[in-house]
């Protein structure tokens, strides 16, 4: 990664290496800090006007920093690939993660749900302490630096109000996230750039996303934006008790987020998943089959559901959308549709409104320490790489973990022990 670069880019050394970190969000500055901390020069460069901005919008209804959950059971959150997440999650655990924040001066408290969160619940203050902690550490900040791949002398290129800008680095660590949020930054531009140096890549999905659903346009009027409480979702073997958001679209909200991968890939192999949801599931279903066949008199069945079961408004109809009017008169299958009301979900929400991203740079392109085997001194980290979690902690957790360990990736590039961690 050697060229000529102009004034305001920093400057490769024979004698005292340097490093460029493109993106500013919890992985690419948790990269930054490690190599600062090893005594390597560390620039951090980023295409908008102020770093850490999607670390800021996750921290808008309390900054969930991390989960306090037993480490086995918080491993299995990483599905697929977490064979290749726990060797970074061990190497940087929650744990390790909260005495980092403490150390920062910011307390942290573990919620009822096991999640933790900084004692004020928000995030700019951390961001603000790690940011000034950083730049006492040397290292330097470049917004409204758009990296636009390499020029034809392997320096980056960068796209600056003040023109196009080129810097050499003697290592490059990329945490420039995925494809939801672009408006945070993470666009995904990034995927042609390594696309054409041969770097596998799985396609950029959309994760704790929501779900498309033919709503009549009776109630996607009426109910879009109500909140569809204390209700129950199954798919396959999987329930989930939690609270989810009926939409103009269809239906969205941490419910709904906790199944996006399996019901994503349902869709994606037989174009539609059918949700099943509980409408009340605190009552068994003999329960409900004794309310429903309640005789109800001269009372209208809206009248009757609300008064014997509890249901109105969006639950009541909910049921609606799912059974004709003959088919709500039927005692045995309105109860077995108050139980299990199916849902059939024809399409994820579009990556661009998704709280994370699926696909990313694929573990088969790394080594250990997260350098691209194609590439020798260009390390990975972040969501950029093909992994994917819940919310709940699970996923800031691991972009911290692979920014630590690409750090570390980048001080053994530049003093290898015994075995050559360069191969």
């Amino acid at each position: 990664m050697n060229s000529s670069s102009n004034s305001n880019s920093l400057q490769a050394s024979p004698n005292k290496p340097c490093v460029a970190v493109i993106g500013g969000g919890p992985a690419g500055l948790m990269a930054a800090e490690v190599i600062a901390r090893g005594g390597v020069r560390v620039a951090v460069y980023d295409a908008m006007p102020s770093v850490g901005r999607k670390f800021l919008m996750a921290g808008k209804g309390g900054m969930n920093i991390t989960h306090a959950e037993a480490f086995d059971i918080f491993l299995t959150r990483y599905g697929a690939r977490r064979d290749r997440i726990e060797p970074l999650l061990r190497a940087f655990p929650p744990d390790a993660m909260r005495a980092w924040i403490h150390n920062l001066g910011i307390a942290t408290f573990v919620g009822t749900s096991n999640r933790v969160f900084p004692a004020d619940m928000k995030a700019a203050p951390l961001l603000r302490a790690w940011l000034h902690r950083l730049r006492e550490s040397g290292v330097q900040f470049h917004a409204r630096h758009r990296w636009c791949g390499w020029d034809e002398h392997g320096a980056l290129r960068f796209a600056t109000p003040d023109g196009e800008h080129a810097v050499n680095a003697d290592a490059l660590v990329l945490a420039l996230g995925g494809g939801s949020w672009p408006q945070l930054g993470s666009d995904g531009a990034w995927v042609p750039l390594l696309a054409q140096r041969g770097i596998d890549i799985a396609p950029l999905r959309p994760a704790n996303c929501g779900f498309d659903v033919a709503w009549s346009a009776h109630f996607r009027q009426r109910f879009s934006g109500e909140p569809l409480k204390s209700v129950a979702a199954t798919f396959g073997d999987v329930r989930k008790l939690g609270e989810c958001v009926i939409t103009e679209h269809g239906i969205e909200g941490g419910l709904i987020y906790a199944l996006s991968a399996v019901l994503r890939d349902e869709i994606e192999r037989n174009g539609h998943a059918t949700l099943r949801l509980d409408l009340l599931p605190d009552w068994s279903l003999q329960r409900v089959q004794n309310e429903v066949a309640h005789p109800r008199g001269a009372r209208s069945l809206s009248s009757h559901l609300h008064s014997r079961l509890g249901l109105h408004g969006v639950k009541a109809n909910l049921l609606r959308e799912a059974l004709t009017t003959e088919q709500m008169h039927d005692p045995e299958l309105l109860a077995l549709t108050i139980k299990a009301l199916p849902l059939n979900l024809i399409a994820p929400r579009p990556l661009s409104e998704a709280i994370s991203t699926a696909g990313g740079v694929t573990f088969e392109a790394l080594n250990a320490k997260l350098m691209l085997k194609a590439a020798p001194g260009i390390f990975c980290a972040g969501e950029m790489l093909d992994w994917e979690a819940p919310t709940g902690g699970y996923l800031l957790s691991a972009c911290f973990a692979s920014g630590h360990a690409a750090g570390k990736g980048v001080l053994e590039w530049f003093s290898p022990p015994a075995e050559d961690a360069r191969q």
